[in-house]
């Protein structure tokens, strides 16, 4: 059966909202729905339809955050689960948390007796196949009536169909028919209504959904933290699934890509100036954009996230563009107007890159106001916190830049200047930085 599907204990409805209700509104309904459920003695999740089946991607279940609970042992491991919801409801950020519902229902235990079995010349097969036949019935023949066709089934009548009906089932043997109880006893007892499995371990879900700014990393620490102090049945482990994962695999790709890129970058520094020193000034740029986003990210409230690593990476190109203009009025200065290394080089270098600089960062920042201001509109909530990271970024890359780079260079830049310069007296040819 898919996993989609579920049983006559679930129930789900659809809610349609008021257009143009803001996020901070939509969250507000959303709590007020959880306050009205909570009296009910039933375990509530609230979200949306997109949300669900983005959550069922990754997980396999309904919501962002899925910790699965492996064990053979189904009453242990539902034990475990209802310990981890406690734990779990306790940490902040996290709402509806909930154990996958299994419930225990009657069922019928036939056990055959093998030894048993085996005198009367009967194999667990053939008990097996009778019993299905008489219970569930099995299609012999047909009946053709012009052009319509009915079945024929075999099957125990419906007074029959009881534990002790069917205990006296007569089952054919090479030794003539016996009693179904002769040959595997039929027990009245209970289990649970469906076990999941996934790649063949059961499993028991407990889920939950994030509250509005919550951190996921924090999350993710504290669920680790519980999920350590829940003893499980032996062999049993836990699994931390959902946007934690999605959230992980995301970040370690955009770490290495970021790194690459950062290589790359000081690769192509280093091919243009053919300085080790001048490409690290232009790199210096980089963690001067970072203070900035950190600090809008902290104002904003929100956490680091995909986007945001983002909107880092993003930052990087724009940060070293400020030193790239910088630094290569300073050289084309002093190898093609003649200008000596100096204050008065630096200052007449900074001062006429200012106004490009400024514009450039003016320009951008306006275009990304929008979607700054626009969190709770469909469509932007990953785009703001890529928005508020450059803005950030930008603010402040601007403004120490202005005065970071310049020091750098009058600290660190004349060796670089001076080869680059006597390669020029000794016939080089010199193109404009």
């Amino acid at each position: 059966m898919d996993e989609h599907a579920e049983g006559v204990h679930s129930n789900e409805l659809d809610i349609k909202l008021k257009p143009g209700l803001s996020a901070h509104k939509r969250e507000d309904v959303m709590a007020d729905i959880r306050k009205v459920l909570a009296p009910l003695p039933a375990s509530v999740g609230i979200g949306g339809p997109l949300a669900h089946r983005i959550d069922h991607m990754l997980s396999g279940v309904t919501s962002p955050v899925a910790v699965k609970v492996f064990a053979e042992d189904q009453d242990g491991a539902r034990v475990a689960a209802e310990a981890l919801r406690t734990r779990m409801s306790a940490i902040e950020g996290l709402v509806d948390v909930r154990v996958e519902k299994i419930v225990r229902v009657p069922q019928l235990d036939v056990q055959i007796d093998y030894q048993r079995a085996a005198t009367y010349g009967a194999s667990a097969t053939q008990i097996m196949e009778a019993l299905d036949m008489l219970s569930g019935g099995k299609v012999v023949s047909n009946v053709i009536d012009g052009t319509r066709r009915y079945d024929v089934v075999i099957r125990l009548d419906d007074n029959a169909r009881t534990t002790q009906g069917l205990a006296a089932t007569l089952i054919e043997t090479p030794k003539g028919p016996v009693p179904l109880s002769t040959l595997a006893p039929v027990v009245e007892s209970d289990g649970p209504n469906q076990i999941a499995r996934e790649n063949g371990k059961r499993r028991i879900v407990v889920q939950a959904n994030l509250a509005p700014g919550a951190n996921l990393g924090a999350i993710t620490a504290a669920i680790n933290e519980a999920t350590a102090a829940t003893p499980l049945p032996e062999g049993g482990f836990y699994r931390l699934e959902g946007q934690f994962e999605a959230q992980a695999a995301a970040t370690a790709t955009i770490g290495g890509l970021s790194l690459v890129s950062f290589a790359l970058i000081f690769a192509l520094l280093y091919t243009r100036y053919r300085s080790a020193t001048l490409a690290w000034i232009v790199m210096g740029g980089i963690p001067m954009a970072l203070v900035g986003s950190v600090a809008a990210l902290w104002i904003a409230n929100l956490p680091i996230s995909v986007a945001t690593l983002v909107g880092f990476v993003t930052l990087t190109g724009i940060a070293a563009r400020n030193g790239i203009l910088k630094i290569s009025h300073y050289l084309n200065l002093a190898l093609q107007e003649g200008e000596s290394f100096g204050e008065a080089l630096i200052v007449r270098g900074t001062l006429e890159r200012l106004t490009p600089v400024l514009m450039t960062a003016l320009a951008t920042g306006l275009g990304l106001i929008p979607l700054i201001l626009g969190a709770g509109e469909p469509g932007k909530e990953i785009l703001q916190p890529v928005a508020v990271t450059i803005f950030g970024g930008l603010i402040s890359a601007t403004l120490l830049d202005a005065v970071v780079t310049p020091i750098l260079f009058a600290l660190f830049g004349r060796p670089s200047l001076d080869r680059l310069i006597a390669d020029r007296d000794a016939g080089q040819a010199q193109e404009a930085f």
